[in-house]
């Protein structure tokens, strides 16, 4: 596994990012593993090379946070791998248990260490922008998680780029440490971020960890026109309907399908070759749930596209609305 630096920062980090989403509580979701099928995940994503695992407070309601973290205590030393995870979403009903106030920051970083087993936290992510607390008081509480010893670095996903130019420039007016990446929404059936996000975060030096780079499996060219997939995911997954079942999205799987023919390679290994061409991008967030998926996807970080290939993977790309966060519009401003 090739690594690279985790954008100006001096953290280097796998070339993939395991996304731990995928292991937790069965219950949560039915494609979800429970700890015994994940402990063999971890240990064949560490015996490949990844030293990246991200996860979320919300994945499982906190299970997969905890099994996140026992199994990398288990498996490595601490100093060999890079922890993250998020807090916004609930795990529960009630006042001030969602969101990015500093009450909600401070108890969420709390409730995911303990879960993690964890004395800290090495990249802490705030998993959507809560529009309705103030940015310089977001800013901070995640600048004194930093200061306090709990968090190493901080990183931010899927908003607006006005919004996160925004808060890089309040964090350097107010001297507080600033977001060193951006978790966003990334793959080739959904591209808007290259108009104004990664151009953004090319220039502030701001490291790109893509969620979905496979479109939630939609890449991987199991999907049809007329119906769902034939995987346990790919028939209970409303959020990917509601985001790619496009016809045109269709056309760009036709492409990818195309192109891994002539290259002998796998889709899934063509569309995440694609990311990690992407410039500005670290490590795109990969789930798997076989041992095999995860043993293919690691050969996407050794093919190579010419710019031909990745004109053909391009072109039948068309507009989307935002997806995967809600854009504001000037009547909310």
């Amino acid at each position: 596994m090739k690594t690279t630096r985790l954008g100006a920062t001096g953290l280097e980090v796998s070339r993939l990012c395991l996304g731990c989403m995928t292991y937790g509580d069965p219950n949560w979701r039915p494609w979800i593993l429970g700890e015994d099928e994940a402990r063999t995940h971890f240990k064949r994503a560490i015996e490949l090379g990844f030293n990246f695992f991200d996860t979320a407070d919300m994945y499982s309601k906190g299970v997969s946070e905890e099994v996140t973290g026992k199994i990398l205590k288990e498996l490595a030393h601490r100093e060999d791998y890079v922890l993250a995870t998020k807090c916004f979403f609930p795990l529960s009903k009630g006042a001030n248990r969602s969101g990015l106030s500093r009450k909600h920051i401070l108890a969420a970083c709390d409730d995911s260490l303990k879960r993690l087993g964890h004395d800290y936290i090495d990249l802490y992510q705030i998993h959507r922008l809560d529009h309705r607390t103030p940015m310089e008081e977001i800013l901070e509480a995640l600048d004194s998680l930093v200061r306090a010893g709990k968090v190493r670095y901080l990183g931010a996903s899927s908003m607006a780029a006005w919004e996160f130019a925004t808060m890089l420039f309040l964090a350097d007016v107010n001297g507080y440490h600033r977001f060193a990446t951006m978790q966003n929404h990334l793959n080739l059936v959904y591209r808007e971020e290259e108009r104004e996000m990664i151009p953004l975060c090319l220039e502030q030096g701001v490291g790109l960890i893509p969620w979905s780079p496979l479109a939630r499996g939609f890449l991987a060219g199991n999907r049809r026109r007329e119906g769902k997939g034939d995987t346990a995911r790919g028939k209970d997954d409303p959020f990917a309907e509601d985001m790619y079942y496009r016809d045109e999205d269709f056309d760009v799987v036709d492409a990818v399908v195309d192109v891994a023919k002539e290259l002998g390679k796998k889709p899934a290994q063509v569309a995440l070759a694609w990311a990690l061409s992407v410039p500005g991008v670290a490590a795109p967030i990969i789930g798997s749930t076989k041992i095999s998926q995860l043993e293919e996807l690691v050969e996407a970080v050794e093919i190579e596209l010419d710019d031909e290939l990745i004109e053909r993977l391009e072109k039948p790309y068309r507009p989307h609305p935002v997806l995967g966060h809600k854009q504001r519009g000037p009547r909310e401003l």
